[in-house]
């Protein structure tokens, strides 16, 4: 059963310094932000929440089964996906992120349970060898998100240009998977922030509110 993503009302609300239009301003409410969400998304972690939200993400991921989709190796307190990719490795191709360079959309290195891991960039796993996949849906962190489906990462731009480069040459499903806590009010946003189509949390998917 889906749900409408919850009111800003409802959410606790998060004191964010005027935003004048300049780059730096933009910055400084993005980091203020994440210092605010990575409290709420710490808070939030229990085996509880994460089995519930993995099988959450499951039956939203079933619709796609044979389509390759592209997952995350969980950094800091990021919830973790693997669980669910695990449970679909007979359906269809899976990756992982690699990142190529500051600047550069991400590219997916065919990963399964077995595969053999070495450190990549941000502490993140990658596989030590293998092909690379083009996903057709991104299992996508985040460190919060909008009832409008907007999301805020890490500060890097790897998943806005990969979503955008993606979207530009066919239908692609972007599903953010997160805490519930990690829900914003309000969030700065830059005309390159590439919005969700899905978010699952321990408590369900949550379609976009207009």
């Amino acid at each position: 059963m889906r749900m409408s993503l919850r009111p800003a009302s409802r959410l606790a609300k998060q004191a964010l310094p005027r935003q004048t239009g300049r780059m730096s301003d933009i910055q400084n409410l993005k980091s203020a932000a994440r210092k605010a969400a990575f409290a709420r998304r710490k808070g939030a972690r229990s085996a509880q929440a994460d089995a519930q939200a993995a099988a959450h993400l499951i039956a939203a991921l079933l619709p796609y089964k044979g389509a390759a989709i592209a997952g995350y190796m969980p950094i800091r307190t990021e919830i973790d996906p693997l669980p669910a990719m695990a449970a679909l490795q007979a359906f269809g191709p899976l990756g992982v992120p690699v990142i190529q360079g500051e600047g550069q959309p991400l590219k997916f290195r065919a990963w399964s349970p077995e595969a053999a891991m070495i450190d990549g960039p941000f502490g993140a796993k990658i596989p030590a060898q293998g092909g690379y996949i083009t996903p057709r849906v991104l299992i996508v962190p985040l460190v919060a998100f909008t009832a409008q489906a907007m999301r805020l990462g890490y500060g890097g731009g790897f998943y806005d240009r990969t979503l955008q480069g993606l979207r530009s040459r066919g239908p692609v499903t972007a599903i953010g998977y997160a805490y519930s806590a990690q829900q914003a009010e309000n969030l700065p946003l830059e005309p390159t922030d590439q919005p969700l189509d899905l978010i699952v949390t321990e408590n369900g998917p949550l379609t976009p509110r207009c």
